[in-house]
């Protein structure tokens, strides 16, 4: 049984899965702290990104040519979960009274963004 198991992975190659990166440069305004900052991340994960399969890190350099600009990395399973999310997010931010029309506007206190950027992992 052991054999045939083996043969049947060899024989049948898996599917790969490519996650969906959502990276953004950010920098700070002088209205917030990083630690602010983090904080309004982790509301965002919690209220917004669980519910949405969506996951952000914040890379922070501690050794760069430009060690003020930081970097929204979120993850999603591919880009048209990113994409339904996205469009889902997007919408919410006609209500002033939506969850992610509140978190968007702590957001905007905070940083100013510079570019964003969508990369495919595999």
């Amino acid at each position: 049984m052991k054999k045939l198991i083996a043969l049947f992975v060899l024989a049948f190659p898996m599917a790969s899965q490519a996650d969906y990166l959502d990276v953004i440069a950010s920098k700070m305004t002088g209205a917030c702290s990083m630690a602010k900052y983090l904080q309004i991340v982790k509301d965002f994960n919690e209220q917004w990104g669980k519910s949405h399969n969506y996951r952000v890190e914040i890379l922070v350099p501690q050794q760069s040519a430009d060690v003020q600009t930081f970097y929204w990395v979120g993850r999603a399973a591919n880009a048209e979960a990113f994409g339904k999310g996205l469009d889902e997010w997007n919408a919410a931010q006609a209500d002033a009274n939506s969850g992610p029309a509140k978190l968007m506007a702590r957001f905007r206190e905070c940083t100013s963004s510079s570019s964003r950027a969508g990369f495919m992992t595999y």
